[in-house]
């Protein structure tokens, strides 16, 4: 008997147990569909080498 798949309580018949097995294997094999980007992603951080050298005191981000 295989012991990758226990059943916790009752019984499963083996039919039972190949058939999740199906349904789980084919849905750890199905491949989520890839985003689709309109345009360039913009980063969701700031890059201090383009940031100006000086900013006022009254200032803040």
């Amino acid at each position: 008997m295989n012991t990758d798949i226990r059943v916790e309580k009752g019984h499963a018949e083996p039919e039972e147990v190949a058939a999740i097995t199906a349904v789980l294997l084919a849905r750890a094999a199905a491949q989520p569909e890839a985003p689709v980007h309109h345009g360039r992603a913009r980063a969701g951080w700031r890059r201090l080498e383009r940031e100006p050298g000086f900013r006022a005191p009254h200032s803040w981000h």
